[in-house]
Protein backbone atom coordinates (compact mmCIF):
# COMPACT_ATOMS: atom_id res chain seq x y z
CA UNK A 1 0.00 0.00 0.00
CA UNK A 2 0.87 3.57 -0.40
CA UNK A 3 1.75 5.84 2.58
CA UNK A 4 -1.34 7.89 1.74
CA UNK A 5 -3.60 4.28 1.78
CA UNK A 6 -1.86 3.64 4.79
CA UNK A 7 -2.86 6.53 6.74
CA UNK A 8 -6.92 6.08 4.86
CA UNK A 9 -7.41 2.83 6.20
CA UNK A 10 -5.80 3.60 9.94
CA UNK A 11 -8.81 6.20 10.08
CA UNK A 12 -11.46 4.08 8.12
CA UNK A 13 -10.14 0.62 10.34
CA UNK A 14 -8.61 1.41 14.02
CA UNK A 15 -9.50 4.79 14.50
CA UNK A 16 -13.20 5.47 13.36
CA UNK A 17 -15.59 5.25 16.28
CA UNK A 18 -12.62 5.32 18.53
CA UNK A 19 -10.58 7.94 18.48
CA UNK A 20 -12.48 10.68 16.63
CA UNK A 21 -9.22 13.29 16.71
CA UNK A 22 -6.88 10.06 15.07
CA UNK A 23 -9.45 9.37 12.49
CA UNK A 24 -9.49 12.95 11.75
CA UNK A 25 -5.83 13.45 11.46
CA UNK A 26 -5.35 10.42 9.77
CA UNK A 27 -7.52 11.06 6.60
CA UNK A 28 -6.05 14.94 6.39
CA UNK A 29 -2.78 12.93 6.35
CA UNK A 30 -3.60 10.63 3.53
CA UNK A 31 -4.46 13.71 1.55
CA UNK A 32 -1.35 15.91 2.74
CA UNK A 33 1.04 16.11 -0.26
CA UNK A 34 4.14 17.87 1.89
CA UNK A 35 3.59 15.25 5.21
CA UNK A 36 3.36 12.26 2.90
CA UNK A 37 6.57 13.51 1.12
CA UNK A 38 8.47 13.78 4.49
CA UNK A 39 7.43 9.95 5.43
CA UNK A 40 8.81 9.36 2.37
CA UNK A 41 11.93 9.82 3.58
CA UNK A 42 11.52 7.45 6.07
CA UNK A 43 12.03 3.56 6.45
CA UNK A 44 8.93 2.11 5.57
CA UNK A 45 8.56 0.24 9.15
CA UNK A 46 9.12 3.91 10.50
CA UNK A 47 5.83 5.84 8.57
CA UNK A 48 2.94 4.19 11.35
CA UNK A 49 0.01 6.47 11.94
CA UNK A 50 0.91 5.27 15.65
CA UNK A 51 4.10 6.20 15.37
CA UNK A 52 3.65 9.32 14.57
CA UNK A 53 1.08 11.07 16.09
CA UNK A 54 2.97 9.43 19.75
CA UNK A 55 6.02 11.20 18.74
CA UNK A 56 4.04 14.27 17.56
CA UNK A 57 2.36 13.61 21.29
CA UNK A 58 5.82 12.99 22.85
CA UNK A 59 7.31 16.34 21.37
CA UNK A 60 4.45 18.24 22.64
CA UNK A 61 2.97 18.77 19.17
CA UNK A 62 -1.02 19.14 18.46
CA UNK A 63 -2.94 15.77 16.92
CA UNK A 64 -6.48 17.43 17.66
CA UNK A 65 -6.22 20.11 15.20
CA UNK A 66 -5.43 18.87 11.40
CA UNK A 67 -4.24 21.98 10.54
CA UNK A 68 -2.12 23.09 13.01
CA UNK A 69 -0.57 19.31 12.98
CA UNK A 70 0.83 20.07 9.16
CA UNK A 71 2.35 23.20 10.18
CA UNK A 72 3.89 22.10 13.42
CA UNK A 73 4.93 18.72 11.59
CA UNK A 74 6.59 20.72 8.99
CA UNK A 75 8.27 23.27 11.37
CA UNK A 76 9.81 19.98 13.64
CA UNK A 77 10.64 17.76 11.10
CA UNK A 78 13.75 17.25 12.07
CA UNK A 79 13.11 16.59 15.36
CA UNK A 80 10.02 14.52 14.65
CA UNK A 81 12.53 12.33 12.15
CA UNK A 82 15.03 11.78 14.88
CA UNK A 83 12.70 10.10 17.30
CA UNK A 84 10.66 8.01 14.87
CA UNK A 85 13.42 6.62 13.51
CA UNK A 86 14.89 5.84 16.99
CA UNK A 87 11.32 4.46 18.24
CA UNK A 88 9.16 1.69 17.39
CA UNK A 89 5.30 2.33 18.49
CA UNK A 90 4.99 0.01 22.07
CA UNK A 91 1.55 0.40 23.04
CA UNK A 92 1.60 -1.71 26.35
CA UNK A 93 -2.24 -2.03 26.95
CA UNK A 94 -2.81 -4.10 30.00
CA UNK A 95 -6.54 -4.36 29.11
CA UNK A 96 -5.67 -7.19 26.45
CA UNK A 97 -5.38 -9.06 29.34
CA UNK A 98 -9.22 -9.28 29.21
CA UNK A 99 -9.08 -11.13 26.56
CA UNK A 100 -6.31 -13.21 27.40
CA UNK A 101 -7.75 -14.07 30.46
CA UNK A 102 -10.51 -17.04 28.64
CA UNK A 103 -7.88 -18.42 27.41
CA UNK A 104 -5.51 -18.87 30.84
CA UNK A 105 -8.28 -20.20 32.77
CA UNK A 106 -8.50 -23.47 30.53
CA UNK A 107 -4.86 -24.28 30.88
CA UNK A 108 -3.55 -26.46 33.35
CA UNK A 109 -1.49 -24.05 36.30
CA UNK A 110 0.35 -22.80 37.97
CA UNK A 111 1.96 -20.57 34.91
CA UNK A 112 5.39 -19.11 33.68
CA UNK A 113 4.19 -16.40 31.45
CA UNK A 114 6.58 -15.84 28.52
CA UNK A 115 5.44 -12.56 26.11
CA UNK A 116 7.09 -11.82 22.95
CA UNK A 117 6.98 -7.96 22.35
CA UNK A 118 6.87 -7.25 26.07
CA UNK A 119 7.14 -3.73 25.84
CA UNK A 120 7.36 -2.60 29.92
CA UNK A 121 5.49 -6.27 30.85
CA UNK A 122 2.34 -4.72 31.90
CA UNK A 123 0.69 -7.52 30.49
CA UNK A 124 2.52 -9.84 32.20
CA UNK A 125 0.15 -9.54 35.45
CA UNK A 126 -3.13 -10.65 34.59
CA UNK A 127 -3.01 -12.11 38.10
CA UNK A 128 -2.84 -8.96 40.05
CA UNK A 129 -5.79 -6.91 37.45
CA UNK A 130 -9.59 -7.24 38.09
CA UNK A 131 -12.04 -7.15 35.05
CA UNK A 132 -15.28 -6.63 34.44
CA UNK A 133 -17.56 -8.44 32.13
CA UNK A 134 -20.83 -6.71 31.56
CA UNK A 135 -22.31 -7.42 35.08
CA UNK A 136 -19.58 -9.91 35.95
CA UNK A 137 -16.40 -9.18 37.91
CA UNK A 138 -13.52 -11.44 38.65
CA UNK A 139 -10.63 -10.35 41.11
CA UNK A 140 -10.72 -7.22 43.14
CA UNK A 141 -6.98 -5.69 42.21
CA UNK A 142 -6.56 -2.56 39.90
CA UNK A 143 -6.92 -1.52 37.01
CA UNK A 144 -10.10 -2.58 36.45
CA UNK A 145 -10.18 -4.16 32.87
CA UNK A 146 -13.37 -3.66 31.31
CA UNK A 147 -14.57 -5.98 28.61
CA UNK A 148 -17.56 -6.97 26.41
CA UNK A 149 -17.81 -10.58 25.79
CA UNK A 150 -19.95 -12.46 23.38
CA UNK A 151 -20.53 -16.05 22.62
CA UNK A 152 -18.70 -17.45 25.48
CA UNK A 153 -19.29 -17.44 29.77
CA UNK A 154 -16.53 -14.98 31.58
CA UNK A 155 -13.69 -16.50 33.45
CA UNK A 156 -14.15 -17.82 36.95
CA UNK A 157 -11.33 -17.08 38.51
CA UNK A 158 -7.74 -15.44 38.44
CA UNK A 159 -4.80 -17.43 37.00
CA UNK A 160 -2.11 -18.74 39.09
CA UNK A 161 1.36 -17.08 38.03
CA UNK A 162 4.88 -17.98 39.64
CA UNK A 163 7.59 -16.77 36.66
CA UNK A 164 6.70 -13.95 34.62
CA UNK A 165 9.21 -12.86 31.78
CA UNK A 166 9.23 -10.58 28.55
CA UNK A 167 11.22 -10.48 25.50
CA UNK A 168 11.74 -6.88 23.44
CA UNK A 169 14.36 -5.29 21.25
CA UNK A 170 13.30 -2.15 23.53
CA UNK A 171 12.64 -3.21 26.95
CA UNK A 172 11.01 -0.21 28.91
CA UNK A 173 11.07 0.29 32.52
CA UNK A 174 8.03 2.08 34.01
CA UNK A 175 9.52 3.34 37.31
CA UNK A 176 11.70 5.49 34.45
CA UNK A 177 9.64 8.90 34.04
CA UNK A 178 11.07 9.02 30.08
CA UNK A 179 10.04 5.55 29.27
CA UNK A 180 6.61 5.80 31.04
CA UNK A 181 5.96 9.26 29.23
CA UNK A 182 6.88 7.20 25.73
CA UNK A 183 4.26 4.89 27.15
CA UNK A 184 1.35 7.70 27.59
CA UNK A 185 2.45 9.37 23.97
CA UNK A 186 0.96 6.30 22.16
CA UNK A 187 -2.53 6.40 23.89
CA UNK A 188 -5.18 8.28 21.89
CA UNK A 189 -6.04 11.31 22.70
CA UNK A 190 -9.52 10.93 24.11
CA UNK A 191 -8.19 8.27 26.27
CA UNK A 192 -8.49 9.41 29.74
CA UNK A 193 -9.23 5.91 31.09
CA UNK A 194 -6.29 4.32 29.13
CA UNK A 195 -3.69 7.13 30.91
CA UNK A 196 -5.45 5.72 34.44
CA UNK A 197 -5.28 2.40 33.33
CA UNK A 198 -1.70 3.17 32.31
CA UNK A 199 -0.59 4.47 35.94
CA UNK A 200 -2.40 1.43 37.58
CA UNK A 201 -0.91 -1.48 35.84
CA UNK A 202 2.70 0.78 35.84
CA UNK A 203 2.55 0.48 39.71
CA UNK A 204 2.09 -3.12 39.75
CA UNK A 205 5.03 -3.88 37.67
CA UNK A 206 7.07 -0.99 39.82
CA UNK A 207 6.19 -2.87 42.73
CA UNK A 208 7.67 -6.65 40.88
CA UNK A 209 9.44 -5.63 38.55
CA UNK A 210 9.25 -8.86 35.68
CA UNK A 211 12.10 -10.33 34.31
CA UNK A 212 12.43 -7.97 30.67
CA UNK A 213 15.37 -9.79 28.47
CA UNK A 214 16.75 -7.48 25.70
CA UNK A 215 16.82 -10.01 22.55
CA UNK A 216 14.85 -11.55 19.34
CA UNK A 217 11.82 -12.79 19.29
CA UNK A 218 13.52 -15.77 16.82
CA UNK A 219 16.92 -16.36 18.15
CA UNK A 220 16.24 -15.64 22.04
CA UNK A 221 13.14 -17.19 23.00
CA UNK A 222 14.25 -20.23 23.34
CA UNK A 223 17.40 -19.70 26.03
CA UNK A 224 14.61 -17.00 27.66
CA UNK A 225 11.84 -20.00 27.51
CA UNK A 226 14.33 -22.30 29.18
CA UNK A 227 14.40 -20.61 32.38
CA UNK A 228 10.83 -21.26 33.11
CA UNK A 229 10.63 -23.22 36.34
CA UNK A 230 10.07 -27.15 36.42
CA UNK A 231 6.05 -27.52 36.92
CA UNK A 232 4.75 -24.41 35.35
CA UNK A 233 2.97 -24.95 33.03
CA UNK A 234 4.57 -22.37 30.25
CA UNK A 235 2.74 -19.55 28.23
CA UNK A 236 4.25 -17.65 25.51
CA UNK A 237 1.88 -14.97 24.20
CA UNK A 238 1.90 -11.50 22.16
CA UNK A 239 -0.47 -9.51 20.97
CA UNK A 240 0.00 -7.19 18.08
CA UNK A 241 3.40 -7.23 17.91
CA UNK A 242 3.96 -9.22 14.77
CA UNK A 243 2.95 -6.79 12.29
CA UNK A 244 6.39 -4.83 12.93
CA UNK A 245 8.12 -8.10 12.03
CA UNK A 246 9.25 -8.75 8.69
CA UNK A 247 7.02 -12.20 6.80
CA UNK A 248 10.04 -14.24 7.17
CA UNK A 249 10.56 -13.72 10.79
CA UNK A 250 7.29 -14.21 11.30
CA UNK A 251 7.68 -17.83 9.78
CA UNK A 252 10.61 -18.46 11.67
CA UNK A 253 9.36 -17.37 15.01
CA UNK A 254 5.84 -19.61 14.61
CA UNK A 255 8.21 -22.62 14.00
CA UNK A 256 10.56 -21.64 16.91
CA UNK A 257 7.15 -21.02 19.31
CA UNK A 258 5.58 -24.34 18.16
CA UNK A 259 8.81 -26.65 18.90
CA UNK A 260 8.96 -24.97 23.18
CA UNK A 261 6.64 -26.99 25.50
CA UNK A 262 3.59 -25.51 27.00
CA UNK A 263 1.15 -23.57 25.00
CA UNK A 264 1.18 -20.53 22.42
CA UNK A 265 -1.66 -17.65 23.05
CA UNK A 266 -1.52 -15.11 19.85
CA UNK A 267 -3.74 -12.45 19.41
CA UNK A 268 -2.78 -11.00 16.55
CA UNK A 269 -4.50 -8.89 13.08
CA UNK A 270 -5.69 -12.12 10.59
CA UNK A 271 -3.74 -9.73 7.92
CA UNK A 272 -0.44 -10.22 9.73
CA UNK A 273 -1.07 -14.02 11.26
CA UNK A 274 -3.13 -15.91 8.85
CA UNK A 275 -5.60 -18.93 9.67
CA UNK A 276 -7.11 -21.25 7.13
CA UNK A 277 -10.76 -20.30 7.91
CA UNK A 278 -11.96 -17.52 9.59
CA UNK A 279 -15.71 -16.36 10.30
CA UNK A 280 -16.67 -12.98 9.37
CA UNK A 281 -15.74 -10.61 12.10
CA UNK A 282 -17.85 -8.54 14.16
CA UNK A 283 -18.43 -4.84 12.78
CA UNK A 284 -16.10 -3.45 10.19
CA UNK A 285 -13.78 -2.11 13.02
CA UNK A 286 -10.55 -3.49 12.70
CA UNK A 287 -10.26 -7.22 14.97
CA UNK A 288 -7.65 -8.98 15.97
CA UNK A 289 -8.05 -13.01 16.12
CA UNK A 290 -7.09 -14.88 19.46
CA UNK A 291 -5.45 -18.26 18.94
CA UNK A 292 -4.34 -20.98 21.32
CA UNK A 293 -1.57 -23.29 19.52
CA UNK A 294 -2.63 -21.90 16.33
CA UNK A 295 -5.97 -22.61 16.38
CA UNK A 296 -8.23 -19.56 16.24
CA UNK A 297 -10.68 -18.69 18.69
CA UNK A 298 -12.57 -15.46 19.18
CA UNK A 299 -12.48 -12.25 17.29
CA UNK A 300 -10.63 -9.25 19.78
CA UNK A 301 -10.74 -5.53 19.99
CA UNK A 302 -6.93 -3.97 19.95
CA UNK A 303 -6.99 -2.46 23.63
CA UNK A 304 -8.64 -5.67 24.62
CA UNK A 305 -12.28 -3.97 25.39
CA UNK A 306 -14.44 -6.66 23.12
CA UNK A 307 -14.11 -10.46 22.71
CA UNK A 308 -16.63 -12.11 19.96
CA UNK A 309 -15.77 -15.79 20.85
CA UNK A 310 -16.34 -18.33 17.90
CA UNK A 311 -14.63 -21.68 18.65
Amino acid sequence: MSIAEVYSGFATREAHGVSPAYERLALAVSRDDEVLALLGTLPPAKRQPNLLFGVVRLLGGPVEDPAAFHDWAVANWPAIAAEMRSRATQTNEAGRCAVLLPVLAALPQPFALLEVGASAGLCLYPDRYAYRYGDHQVGSGEPVLECVATGMAPPARLPEVVWRAGLDLNPLDVTDPADLAWLDALIWPEHTHRRARLRAAAAVAAAEPPLLVRGDLVDDLPALAAQAPAGATLVVFHSSVLYQVPASRRAAFVEVVRGLPGHWIANEDPDVLRHDTLPEPPGGALNNVLALDGTPLAWTRGHGQAISWFA
